[in-house]
């Protein structure tokens, strides 16, 4: 099919704010183009000057996600991954260093001999080539070539440093004619609650300046409380220079499943299928059937768990975007309404307890009142003895337990001081001169250079124990592959230490060296993971650690292994809401051959 059509790309753009939620909605775009049977990628563009994302403090961007080639990128790589189901790479996050990195190396290399390099051409036509070039790369398991590539253009327009990029697109829409580019402008309806009245003048103004700069929107994409009404619709329709039925509502939902269906409603796919002249019939499509029962699901929940989430940047949630979805994704699974409780790990300490006793006490409260708790990855010593408290009294009490990355390892010095008597255990992070080193540095880490210098992207972990909690928890495989971020691991020397009492590795990685999963014996539920097992949960197939933890919690987690790892009837999906892999369609479809 792909050879018969040309590449068909999708710009988003922002308007009045950044953090509007273009993220979603460049998925969302994705989503329901593949529910047509169509192959989908996508590309981030961020216009800071840093290389990639791997240095950010987390409230900057929010997390860091990570992919399976190691890169270190955007959050929104996360969610085209989760709602498109694809495998990206690291050029699929494009920034301003980036670029000017490749022009550069290309300058010093001689291959603009004699030239003056400057912005336009050499920047704008960097920008067009990696775009073009990365578009073509399958995404998919099944190896075929993108016929749809939706570009999301992070910032708003108007920036000083997303310029060159609006300039790379005005000349790109030329470069690959009009009927293979399209723009959509997500922009922001405020409601000042004074009046209650829906304001058009500052989405005016944003498509005013885009019309300035090259680029005409063809959907207008409005970013609301509650639904537009019709007068506003037809206002921005008049002043914007677009049709009434180009102008979308995208008013808050009480869940992100609920996105597609709402662009799917308004026709946003059938005004895409014509104005880009796409290779598809207008048919039901099942696979967006998937999302109407995930988002009905989610809106029926009754029962509610609790998870403690103890951590170093509880104050902006986006730090831990993946966890949160991994999360939802399996407390949707059980049946059950998911409730974070947020807990700042220095909050826990006793130090806390001496200078704010409230504070430490609500916190204490919070973890003590959860159904189970976690401990996520992180940087830095900052609440380290906070986290060590929930995790021994986690243990103690017998309280489901997960920890990922940092919190595996802090769980192995936790374990170390309180039961092997190991007073001064600690991790070299932390304390360098520590007698008992529990949790070392690579060879991989260069302590001269921050950026990339970390045992990066999927690996492989083999089990070594068949009675694995976790490893029932996968499907009883031999071993899985997940993505990796960490400069420290835990010491292999001491091993059988505390093996002997009861803490087992019952995963390491293909050499043997590296300790990758810990399990608690006479535990209801102690697991740590080395690897971040949330960067590949997707809605229906949620990431079996957490899926686990979800299931402990909600005091399922027996009965689900007794079973022999299959849910209730009323909990499962109906079969017509399987894969989001367009193949399950492709019979149904009838490409036109153009």
């Amino acid at each position: 099919c792909s050879s018969h059509t040309n590449m068909k790309y999708i710009l988003v753009t922002g308007g009045v704010i950044s953090g509007i939620g273009k993220g979603i909605i460049a998925s969302s775009v994705g989503t329901i183009l593949k529910s047509c049977g169509l192959h989908v990628t996508a590309i981030k563009i961020d216009p800071y000057i840093n290389i990639d994302a791997g240095t950010f403090s987390p409230y900057e961007h929010g997390e860091v996600y990570v992919l399976d080639d190691g890169g270190e990128v955007d959050l929104d790589l996360g969610n085209y991954e989760r709602f498109l189901d694809i495998r990206l790479t690291r050029d699929n996050n494009l920034t301003t260093g980036k670029i000017y990195q490749s022009v550069i190396t290309k300058e010093r290399r001689g291959d603009y001999l004699g030239k003056t390099v400057q912005v336009v051409p050499h920047i704008t036509d960097a920008i067009q080539e990696w775009v073009m070039k990365q578009a073509k790369i399958s995404v998919d398991d099944d190896g075929m070539e993108p016929q749809v590539c939706v570009i999301e253009l992070g910032g708003t327009v108007g920036d000083i440093e997303s310029m060159p990029f609006i300039e790379a697109f005005r000349q790109f829409q030329f470069k690959v004619k009009k009927e293979n580019f399209c723009n959509i402008h997500v922009s922001l309806i405020p409601q000042p609650s004074a009046t209650g009245e829906q304001k058009t003048k500052p989405t005016q103004n944003s498509v005013r300046e885009l019309r300035g700069l090259g680029l005409t929107p063809d959907l207008i994409m409005c970013r609301c409380t509650t639904p537009l009404e019709t007068a506003v619709k037809e206002k921005i329709s008049m002043f914007c220079h677009v049709e009434p039925t180009q102008v979308i509502c995208v008013h808050d939902v009480p869940s992100v499943y609920r996105v597609p269906l709402l662009l799917e409603d308004q026709g946003v796919v059938s005004y895409l299928c014509q104005r880009l002249n796409l290779p598809v019939e207008m048919k039901p499509r099942k696979l967006l059937t998937k999302w109407k029962e995930m988002a009905d699901r989610s809106d029926r929940l009754l029962e509610s768990v609790s998870i403690a989430l103890v951590g170093k940047y509880t104050k902006l949630s986006d730090s831990y975007t993946s966890v949160i979805k991994a999360l939802e994704h399996s407390a949707l699974a059980i049946n059950h309404k998911l409730e974070v409780k947020y807990i700042d790990s220095a909050d826990l300490e006793t130090a806390t307890l001496q200078e704010e006793p409230v504070k430490y006490h609500e916190a204490w409260q919070k973890l003590c009142s959860a159904h189970g708790v976690l401990v996520p990855g992180g940087f830095g010593v900052r609440g380290t003895e906070g986290k060590m408290q929930a995790i021994n009294w986690a243990r103690k009490q017998n309280k489901p337990f997960l920890g990922v990355c940092l919190g595996m390892q802090l769980a192995v010095c936790e374990f170390a001081r309180n039961v092997l008597g190991w007073e001064d255990a600690n991790s070299t992070e932390f304390n360098p001169e520590s007698k008992h080193p529990v949790v070392i540095d690579m060879p991989e880490h260069n302590p001269g250079q921050m950026g990339g210098t970390m045992r990066l992207g999927k690996r492989r972990t083999i089990f070594k124990s068949s009675s694995s909690v976790l490893r029932k928890l996968y499907g009883n495989v031999e071993y899985v592959e997940e993505r990796h971020r960490h400069r420290f691991e835990v010491n292999p020397e001491l091993k059988h230490h505390f093996e002997e009492k009861g803490l087992q590795f019952v995963g390491q990685d293909v050499e043997g060296e590296r300790m990758e999963v810990i399990e608690l014996e006479d535990h209801y539920y102690f697991v740590g993971v080395q690897y971040h097992p949330e960067f590949t949960s997707r809605p229906i197939n949620p990431s079996p650690p957490y899926f686990g933890l979800l299931l402990a919690a909600a005091g399922k987690l027996q009965s689900y292994l007794t079973k022999g790892c299959r849910l209730s009837p009323r909990d499962t999906y109906s079969d017509c809401s399987g894969s989001s892999s367009p193949e399950m369609e492709l019979s149904e479809l009838k490409f036109l051959s153009l």
